[in-house]
């Protein structure tokens, strides 16, 4: 049933995912938030997604429908789908709630006295275990791009995986903190923090159920361009704001131009 190619995709889509345990051991083991560490991995991971979705992935999309459609049905096709993608993460994104949203920045220094004085609060056990689910649901779609892309080429699926990893380094916070708040309970909070990126690989997994038997070149050129629509829209509504909600602007902006430039480098190299 699997080959390893299909066995790769899932390993790296299980990277990307369990990397939010990541964020949540660094709340727990640090007693600052590098924020300009986090700034330009933000920007440089924003680059890495931009660069890739709009030069490689688009247009590979692109070639495949093309090739099945035509010149005009499958440039539009392509259209369509690209902005699909980005319809379709954008409904998740607005059924979260903000107040719950993993998009809401958390700093390390939050897990203080804070958090032990208000550990019995119960309305805040709940409000943190939505934040996890929040996050699961968030996750699916993620989990299905960086699968879909390392089924296609390998190479191009590991520079989204390392991509979509440092983007959950600090969701790994946001879930970490507001549980550790309900509960005063380190280990709890981490591995609800560590378990919400399990959606990743359940959202490959989901895909490959019921996507591969089907997966004609027409439907893979819809889905990959809807990939990357679904980056884009993370990069430009997630990892740029959150840079910048660090408080270090131009950290992300650098890490952002330094990303594109690594994609470039990394696919001239396989010419």
């Amino acid at each position: 049933m699997f080959n390893e190619t299909v066995l790769f995709a899932f390993g790296l889509t299980l990277f990307a995912g369990l990397s939010t345990g990541i964020g949540s051991a660094l709340a727990f083991f640090t007693k600052t938030t590098n924020t300009k560490f986090l700034s330009l991995s933000l920007g440089f991971s924003a680059g890495v997604m931009i660069y890739v979705s709009m030069i490689e992935i688009f247009f590979k999309a692109k070639d495949s429908l093309v090739a099945e459609m035509g010149e005009k049905m499958g440039s539009w096709v392509t259209v369509i789908s690209f902005f699909g993608g980005i319809l379709f993460i954008g409904i998740i994104d607005k059924l979260i709630p903000s107040i719950e949203n993993p998009h809401e920045i958390r700093m390390v220094e939050e897990m203080g006295e804070k958090a032990k004085k208000e550990h019995k609060n119960k309305k805040l056990m709940k409000m943190g275990m939505f934040t996890a689910l929040a996050i699961a649901i968030h996750n699916l779609p993620e989990g299905l791009a960086t699968f879909t892309a390392a089924l296609t080429d390998p190479s191009l699926g590991i520079a989204i995986a390392v991509a979509i990893a440092i983007h959950n380094i600090p969701e790994g916070i946001a879930v970490s903190v507001p549980i550790y708040f309900a509960t005063g309970d380190k280990k709890k909070a981490f591995w609800y923090s560590f378990l919400s990126g399990v959606a990743e690989p359940v959202g490959a997994l989901i895909g490959y159920l019921i996507l591969m038997p089907y997966l004609t070149p027409t439907l893979f050129g819809i889905l990959f361009a809807a990939v990357a629509g679904i980056m884009v829209f993370i990069s430009i509504d997630e990892l740029l704001p959150a840079a910048r909600e660090y408080g270090e602007h131009h950290l992300s902006i650098y890490g952002l131009i330094l990303g594109m430039m690594v994609m470039a480098v990394s696919l001239l190299m396989f010419i």
